[in-house]
């Protein structure tokens, strides 16, 4: 069985699974929160509303509730193979098992995908009500949305593959959760240190709060340099990946 085949298989797999409707939660809450908070300060002589629109949606969403749903999203596509014994059935069939988790973060990254879709659609309609609102007559800046929503999925990539890491490793998802729950939470912190770069829960948090600065500032994001990001970024996602796959049914397999 190829990876094609094992991808289309576990799209079946969650086809039926509560993580669409989940998907929709957190870009619903932070978006109609933040926007409507701001849209009582905004006047038709505002400037840079969707700017600064976005920074309030995004600030929170890429720090905590981005990441909380991508843990529970985690855990459902797990829970996929530990109910009903299924992984049992399927390390049964000549199937390689490393395959199978490449398979399963392949599905994960089209669901963050998938959110900061939603996320971006839910912004431009809520930031369009709003300004609509307020009489501000400014043009949507929608390469500069799709921009940052482009850097907030890559940013996260990381991480992701940190999460999908921990649940394989640890099988209860009480635990999984736990952990992951708990490096989530200091991530505002660590992106406050000169080495944000080496903790992969703060990258996308990071990445808005260089928005905010050259917002208030006026001037460009510089603070969110390539190097060492870059070479930081591929090594964890690397390695996480590797302990993700020779993991997966690794005690199944005894």
């Amino acid at each position: 069985m190829n990876i094609l085949e094992l991808l289309k298989l576990e799209f079946l797999k969650v086809k039926r699974s509560q993580i669409i409707p989940l998907i929709f939660i957190a870009p619903l809450l932070v978006v109609s929160s933040g926007v409507a908070n701001l849209s009582m300060y905004l006047t038709p002589e505002y400037t840079d509303a969707w700017t600064a629109m976005f920074i309030q949606s995004a600030l929170l969403y890429a720090y905590y509730l981005l990441p909380f749903s991508m843990i529970v999203v985690c855990v459902m596509i797990a829970g996929q193979e530990t109910r009903n014994n299924g992984i049992l059935k399927m390390l049964a069939l000549p199937v390689d098992r490393h395959a199978m988790s490449m398979a399963k973060l392949c599905v994960l990254t089209v669901y963050l995908l998938m959110e900061m879709v939603v996320f971006l659609a839910v912004f431009l309609v809520a930031g369009w009500i709003a300004t609509y609102s307020a009489g501000i007559q400014e043009t949507m800046p929608f390469l500069y949305l799709v921009k940052w929503c482009a850097g907030l999925f890559f940013t996260m990539l990381p991480s992701t593959a940190v999460m999908w890491a921990l649940t394989v490793v640890f099988e209860k998802p009480l635990i999984s959760v736990g952990l992951n729950f708990f490096l989530v939470i200091p991530g505002l912190l660590a992106g406050a240190t000169p080495v944000w770069f080496l903790y992969p829960y703060c990258y996308s948090g990071y990445l808005v709060s260089r928005s905010l600065h050259a917002f208030t500032t006026g001037g460009a994001d510089a603070g969110f340099r390539l190097f060492p990001f870059l070479p930081c970024a591929v090594l964890i996602f690397g390695l996480a990946l590797i302990v993700a796959a020779t993991r997966f049914g690794k005690k199944e397999m005894r």
